[in-house]
Order: structure tokens, then sequence, then C-alpha cells
């Protein structure tokens, strides 16, 4: 289960702290320009030590080397193999964690299911696998882009610090890149970084809330019954690190309303097409889109290595305590932003792609 995807497909393999990341993407359509710079600008966006006190301090410059599928700068239609070098390794660091088992990490339930795991830094339960993701989220980006559908995702909540504004209220753009928390909110991303350097300071992690809008998408897009659009999205998002839950439209929310609050009427809009004048269902219904913007939230839990000794036990059953070192984030939201844009993107992609499969 190392590959995603039904037509527009990631495999991807690696180590946190082995030589390099690397992937292959196939079923990428052919005639897609491609700029190798501006996959690594976007590669920047998730890489680690890019925040003194909020990202981790390992310092990888993530630049991508593509290995076949692209010519003189657009793609080929055939398989686009890729690379990504670890350069910052330090896998002395992680020889204390050979035979312990940190809380709420993958070190048991990799043994358990191995029998034997890769404990530099998490191995390939690592975040460190993440960065794979975004290669291919630039590519299905690069593609949709050219069919006129935009992805866009941002920090919504860290904490108990949140947007309070209404989604039509935000500048939904690039802009939201160029803030330290990815946050559309100029007050709540202040508020947020403010959150997040305490936390640093407290020797603790905490999480929050990446929201996702994807805009251009037409009416049909999703594949009944067990291949809906939501359903396609939630294997994507569910598959990242630390994500805790998915929901899409009013999602969770909606289970105080009445149904009479949360109904979504049709109408036709001024170019004369059908539309609905609200969007509780957050674009999707009966796991097709709708024509409307479709939004969807992914929780994540807080960090699980803190900054403070933890007790915990080996797999010879002792109790050991951990130590408080290492590179570790505070916060995912930081970094997660870019791979919760690259994996709706490539569940998109695919959705598109398949729903052509069923015109002739």
């Amino acid at each position: 289960m190392n590959t995603f995807g039904n037509i527009f497909r990631l495999t991807t393999a690696g180590e946190s702290h082995g030589p390099a990341l690397t992937g292959i993407i196939d079923g990428m359509p052919a005639g897609v320009l491609v700029d190798i710079e501006s996959i690594d600008r976007f590669m920047a966006r998730r890489a680690p030590g890019r925040q003194p006190g909020i990202t981790s301090q390992r310092k990888e410059a993530d630049h991508v080397r593509i290995l076949s599928g692209v010519f003189e700068g657009m793609t080929l239609g055939t398989p686009i193999g890729f690379t990504i070098d670890n350069t910052d390794c330090r896998p002395a660091d992680y020889e204390h964690l050979r035979h312990t088992f940190r809380p709420s990490h993958a070190d048991y339930t990799y043994t358990a299911k191995y029998g034997v795991r890769d404990h530099r830094g998490g191995g390939r339960a690592s975040a460190r696998e993440t960065a794979t993701r975004l290669v291919a989220g630039a590519f299905a980006l690069a593609a949709l882009h050219q069919l006129g559908i935009s992805v866009w995702a941002f920090s919504s909540q860290i904490g108990n610090v949140k947007i309070n504004r209404p989604l039509d209220e935000l500048d939904i753009s690039e802009s939201i890149y160029e803030t330290s928390m990815y946050c559309p909110d100029a007050e709540t991303n202040r508020r947020m970084e403010s959150l997040v350097r305490r936390t640093h300071e407290a020797g603790d992690t905490v999480g929050g809330i990446v929201t996702c809008v994807i805009q251009g998408l037409p009416a049909g897009i999703g594949e009944p019954v067990f291949g809906k659009f939501q359903s396609m999205l939630a294997s994507a998002i569910m598959s990242i690190n630390a994500v805790k839950g998915f929901d899409y439209g009013m999602g969770f929310d909606g289970v105080s309303r009445f149904g009479s609050e949360m109904n979504d009427p049709f109408a036709i809009d001024t170019n004369g097409r059908i539309t609905t004048v609200t969007n509780h269902s957050g674009g999707i219904q009966g796991g097709i889109t709708n024509g409307r913007a479709v939004v969807f939230r992914a929780a994540f839990k807080p960090i699980a290595t803190l900054m403070r000794e933890i007790r915990t036990i080996d797999d010879r059953g002792n109790t050991v305590v951990l130590p408080a070192r290492g590179r570790h984030d505070v916060c995912a939201l930081p970094r997660a932003v870019p791979v919760v844009h690259s994996m709706a993107a490539i569940a998109t992609l695919d959705a598109v792609l398949m729903h052509r499969c069923s015109h002739i």
C-alpha cells in the first residue's frame, strides 16, 4: 500500500534518514507545461528549518531531481521518476530509540507488523515521507490549472485560536503562503504564531485544523457508490501523518442543526446554469460534485514528541525515560498545509481523469 490513486497514481519509497526519498508518478497527462523551479518553490513550503521555534530545524533543501517523464519542460505521458536527497541526516541522534517505543508514535505498531523497524527518526513512518507527495501535488496542480481548477489549503485553527470570519470574506489566493502559519487572516495568523511560540517555550506541542477549498470543478465529478468524491478526498487526507479527522461541508458542525437549516436550494445563476443558493453540502451531493466550491477540513493532533522527559517502555518491557532532545515540529500545520494541498490536488486530478472514462 505504497501507491495512491486509480489513474493518476503516486508510488513512494524511502525512509527519514536513508539516502533519499523517491517516487514514481504514473498516469500524468501528456502536454502539461511544468516549471522545475516552481516545483522547488512549492517544495520549500513544506521543507524543515523554515522557521526557528516553530518548525523542525533539520536542514533539507528538498531539491527534486526529475529522472523521466518530462522533456523540454513538458510532460510526456510516461511515468515520472524522481528523487529527493536526504542531506541532513543524523542517525546517531536516534540510537537511544533502537529498542524504545515512543508514546503515540508508530514504533510499536511497525514492530508488531513487521518484526523489525527503522528507528532513525521513525523511518518510513516519519512525516519526512510526505515530501514526495508535494512533487506529485505540484504536477497535479499544473494539470488542474490547465483545466481551470484551483486548490487552496490554509490553517483555519491552531489550538483554541481560529478564524472567525466567513470563507467568502477571506483572501483565498497565493498570498496565503506568504504568512508564517499559512493563514489568510492576518490577525489570526499573528495569534496562531504567538501560541505556537509559547508552546515551544513550554516544551509542548499543539494541534489544529487545515481547511481546503477546491474551485472550478464542474458538476458530475465523483464515482458512486464506493468512489464518492469525498471518499477519495478522505482516503488521501487520512493517509497524512497526524491527521485524526476529516469532514466536508458543514461536517460535524451540522449535527446540531435542523434539516431546514442545512438544505441547499437550487437556483439559476446569471449565466443560466444550475447552482445552489447555499453551500452547506461543501460542493458534493450524493458523492458527486455539484459545481460549487468543494470545502473540507482535516484535523491534526498535537505532535507526539515533546521537549520534556517521557516515561515509556522498551521492547523487553522495561520502563525507560525518554530524554527531551531532538529536532521536531511544535505544530504540524505550518508544514502540513502544503501536504493537504498536494493530496487534495492528487485526488482531484484522479477523480477528473476517472470522470473522463465514464464518457465515450
